[in-house]
């Protein structure tokens, strides 16, 4: 397999696309913030994704360098904890500008490039928050539920033009290097790894057998 694959996190945030695809792709990653090191065949791109202007320059930024991405993925998002009564309207407004209306700007670019040659795959990374409203998790379960309806509404529209839309729940907490498994509770975080074959599994879906969502937890997790 080998694709341009346009991922919106850094690897060391956990992106598991990337890790999946590194070996054997070329790889853009749009970030805000830290430096991504430029290994694997990646190359690295600044940007807002909740500025229209910014995501429509990324993508011409990414055709022009790379090519046109085949792969495209949404892993961003933002959270935001407190009572209901104590939230600040602007703070959870941005949180859901970047959990939910940046994956909108994100795949309506990556739509129109992928459309004319009736192919491509677009991914959008969710949580326990997309299908389940945890309590003081308000603005994180408005963003994850609106990301999940904008991934299951594409994959209505765009199948049938051969555009493969799907939606992960990742349900539990994810290993990482500060953040690892008690000895006497083995497995019961999600490897990373694991995830990222998950997602190399679905891109690798014949369109005979299409799944629009797929939800990852370790076998201890309770749903």
């Amino acid at each position: 397999m080998s694709a341009r694959v346009l991922d919106s996190a850094p690897l060391s945030r956990g992106s598991f696309p990337a890790k999946a695809c590194a070996s054997q792709s070329q790889l853009a990653i749009p970030q805000t913030s830290r430096p991504y090191p430029e290994r694997r065949g990646a190359q690295s791109f600044a940007c807002d994704a909740v500025d229209p202007d910014q995501v429509a320059r990324l993508f011409d930024d990414v055709e022009s360098r790379l090519g046109m991405p085949d792969v495209v993925v949404y892993n961003a998002s933002a959270r935001l904890r407190g009572s209901l009564i104590e939230l600040v309207p602007a703070e959870v407004e941005y949180a859901l500008r970047v959990s939910a209306f940046g994956g909108f700007l994100v795949a309506q670019q990556a739509v129109r490039r992928m459309l004319p040659k009736g192919s491509g795959a677009i991914l959008f990374t969710g949580a326990s928050a997309s299908v389940k409203g945890y309590a003081q998790s308000a603005p994180f379960a408005m963003g994850k539920f609106a990301l999940r309806g904008l991934a299951q509404s594409m994959a209505r529209e765009l199948a049938p033009q051969g555009i493969h839309v799907a939606h992960f729940v990742i349900d539990g907490g994810i290993r990482n290097p500060g953040r690892t498994e008690a000895p006497d509770k083995p497995d019961s975080m999600l490897n990373p790894d694991a995830i990222a074959e998950t997602y190399l599994h679905v891109l690798r879906q014949p369109r005979s057998a299409w799944t629009w969502e797929i939800e990852l937890r370790p076998w201890v997790e309770r749903f």
